[in-house]
């Protein structure tokens, strides 16, 4: 089972950073991949170095696509489950997340207006409360609920910086390169 991201829409310069934050929610809440459209290359060459330098490089991907519709088509015909996270879904308090451990996942958030169509597509329409707020505090609550809070303590291969935790100040340890 993997669960990936499909990020609809993106508006230049503006969801620049929105875009990066929804990438890295993604990543360190446990998806293994992030669809997107439209994005600056700026945006792909942070999270790759960040991936790099924490890990995760050979665990996630960011795939650049085209055909949003085609991503969920794909998706649905090799038997996976499409949750499209918006407001006007069902309450996340109110549902069962247990959708089969042994389905992939692609949850779906968009930036501006979603299309129509995503919602009768997505195989369910979930909302982390049903007032306007943020896809990122969607994803990272969803993904907090649906993993039950292990995604909390996962680690990332090959990271060359690590956080020791601490109470007071920041600690990272760094990885020395082998020679």
């Amino acid at each position: 089972m993997s669960i990936a991201v499909l990020r609809l829409g993106h508006r230049l310069v503006r969801d620049d950073r929105t875009t990066t934050h929804v990438a890295l929610v993604s990543r360190a809440f446990g998806c293994k991949k992030i669809f997107m459209s439209d994005v600056d290359d700026s945006i792909i060459k942070t999270v790759k170095k960040l991936c790099d330098d924490w890990g995760g490089s050979e665990e996630f991907n960011i795939e650049i696509i085209q055909n949003w519709k085609s991503v969920i088509n794909t998706w649905k015909q090799n038997k996976g489950i499409v949750i499209h996270l918006t407001m006007y879904g069902l309450n996340i308090e109110n549902i069962s997340l247990d959708f089969g451990f042994k389905k992939n996942i692609l949850i779906v958030i968009g930036a501006s207006k979603v299309p129509k169509e995503v919602y009768s597509l997505a195989d369910m329409n979930i909302a982390v409360g049903n007032q306007p707020h943020s896809e990122i505090a969607a994803l990272a609550i969803f993904l907090d609920r649906f993993f039950q809070g292990k995604e909390l303590i996962s680690t990332f291969q090959n990271a060359k910086m690590s956080i020791i935790p601490s109470s007071h100040g920041k600690r990272v340890k760094i990885r020395k390169p082998k020679n």
